[in-house]
């Protein structure tokens, strides 16, 4: 059984390797996996918690989360994200229960909103959320809002 260590951390709680180590996993999916060209250092992870999944001492999931209005004006996850080497594994199931109940501990939110890639809008829906938008470009990826009151 394996057995992944769930840790929350605000930007200032993250270790230089921590850091080190998602930044290098979203440049690994969100740069190099999906050939897309975007500046993800975006000056938003330092009023983000983060959540970070690690199995044998290897970051395998990973999600960012913000309080009502640092991002939207609902509480929000983002950069949610699971290293291609353990999608198999099928953490991102466990990664949004992780990240949802994080923003209801660490915010005392339950209405959140997502920007969502198009793709993943039925693993969203089965999280509670809604799509509330038409599809929409997002760094020429398909994307839709969606959200979970």
């Amino acid at each position: 059984m394996l057995t992944v260590k769930w840790q929350i951390k605000r930007f200032n709680e993250l270790s230089t390797l921590e850091l080190y180590s998602l930044l290098q996993l979203r440049s690994e999916v969100f740069v190099v996996e999906q050939n897309c060209v975007y500046q993800d250092i975006d000056g938003k992870d330092e009023k983000a918690i983060h959540l970070l999944g690690e199995l044998d001492g290897i970051l395998v999931a990973y999600a960012r989360m913000f309080q009502p209005n640092d991002y939207f004006e609902q509480a929000s996850i983002g950069r949610v994200i699971v290293k291609p080497s353990h999608r198999e594994l099928k953490l991102g199931h466990d990664l949004m229960y992780h990240a949802i109940n994080a923003i209801k501990e660490k915010f005392g939110e339950t209405k959140i909103t997502i920007s969502a890639q198009l793709y993943l809008k039925k693993f969203y829906q089965s999280h509670g959320f809604v799509p509330t938008s038409e599809m929409y470009l997002e760094d020429d990826i398909p994307h839709i809002e969606m959200k979970r009151n």
